[in-house]
């Protein structure tokens, strides 16, 4: 194989491994039950006597959970089945391509999809510590009268450590796609060819002895340009049941929320004590509708532009220099943009020369643009 086929391959098994990661849709069940059996009999372990099915992470930590309580699952076999096969493929590329040469493999697979999907499955992990804990809160609360404050937090407290136990026994399914990328197609890669099954197949999956309890994919997933979750209208992850996470440009916001951005106004902005919440609606109203809305005066110019500061009570002040295009758009209009720069910018000449990673004096264009 030359370099460059071999390089195109490698493009390939990413862009294959990117699509089960982000895949969204019912899971292939019968195919993901033979990856869980084939990963077993792989690990030299006997088969599970059951695999079990549930809608969401939410629903399988829960049943995992519950499962465990019972003793009817057995001990997790999870080290058998993924911990050990990985380390030795692993071990096994890295001996046969050297320190330098995995380090190159690794950046042109999975390291391509790793950023992103440990921030996805780190924001699956807290959505559903939350949302458990926030369940073993209501039930405890339920169940006294008069509510005893202290038996609420103990319970909160062990919902959360016994959800987050169960968490270290899970597969990640299609979320395991970054380093199931790097040793795809690669010697000692056979040894993982059950859960590269059921990853695409299938999302989280937890093994045990006896029961195997594995996970719908999610049936939806909005994501921004920069691989965050983001979605202004609905939940940017959702899966079968009503397990759901909502997000703006990446940051968590209440399902709620949402609703309120389609008919945001300046004084409602204002109003928003929470200041991350402040700048998600700054961000979907936009600086320079704010600005005009809110009757802002503009407090330096010169050459490069106007420099508008607006302060916001909690949070830093947010600068931006309004710029004019010189131009022309086809119908001869010029257009105006606005740029974010730093709280402790002066200048509009200042901000401008930021933009460009210059220092003010440095700053010396032929012709604004």
């Amino acid at each position: 194989m030359t370099a460059g086929s071999g390089a195109v391959t490698t493009a390939e098994t990413t862009h294959t491994w990117r699509s089960v990661a982000s895949a969204t849709g019912p899971a292939d069940r019968a195919a993901a039950e033979e990856g869980v059996r084939l990963a077993y009999r792989l690990a030299g372990l006997p088969e599970p006597e059951t695999v079990v099915w549930a809608d969401s992470p939410r629903e399988g930590a829960s049943l995992v959970v519950r499962l465990t309580r019972e003793g009817a699952a057995g001990r997790s076999v999870r080290d058998a089945v993924r911990t050990r096969p990985w380390a030795t493929a692993r071990r096994q590329l890295f001996d046969r391509l050297g320190s330098d040469g995995w380090a190159e493999h690794w950046a042109l697979t999975g390291a391509q999809l790793w950023d992103g999907l440990v921030t996805l499955t780190e924001r699956i992990r807290t959505g559903l510590i939350e949302d458990l804990a926030a369940t073993a809160v209501a039930s405890e609360a339920a169940t006294d009268t008069p509510v005893d404050e202290e038996a609420v937090a103990k319970a909160a407290a062990a919902a959360e450590q016994s959800v987050r136990l169960t968490l270290l026994d899970a597969v990640l399914g299609q979320h395991d796609a970054a380093w199931l990328a790097a040793f795809d197609g690669q010697e000692g890669g056979e040894a993982l060819a059950g859960i590269a099954a059921v990853a695409r197949a299938a999302g989280w999956w937890w093994p045990y002895e006896r029961t195997a309890v594995v996970c719908e994919r999610p049936v939806a997933l909005h994501l921004d340009e920069a691989g965050r979750l983001d979605r202004a209208d609905g939940p940017a992850l959702a899966f079968p049941d009503d397990f759901a996470l909502y997000a703006w440009r990446g940051m968590p916001v209440p399902a709620e929320f949402l609703d309120e951005l389609t008919g945001l106004t300046p004084r409602r902005i204002r109003e928003e004590e929470n200041a991350e919440l402040r700048r998600v609606m700054l961000e979907h109203y936009g600086y320079d509708r704010y600005l005009k809305d809110s009757d802002a005066a503009p407090v330096q110019r010169d050459e490069a532009g106007v420099l508008w500061r607006l302060e916001l009570e909690g949070d830093e002040p947010q600068v931006m220099v309004e710029v004019v295009n010189s131009t022309p758009e086809p119908d001869g209009t010029h257009r105006t943009y606005w740029l974010r720069v730093p709280p402790r910018t002066r200048t509009a000449r200042e901000g401008v020369a930021w933009t460009f990673g210059l220092e003010e004096a440095e700053y010396a264009p032929m012709r604004q643009t």
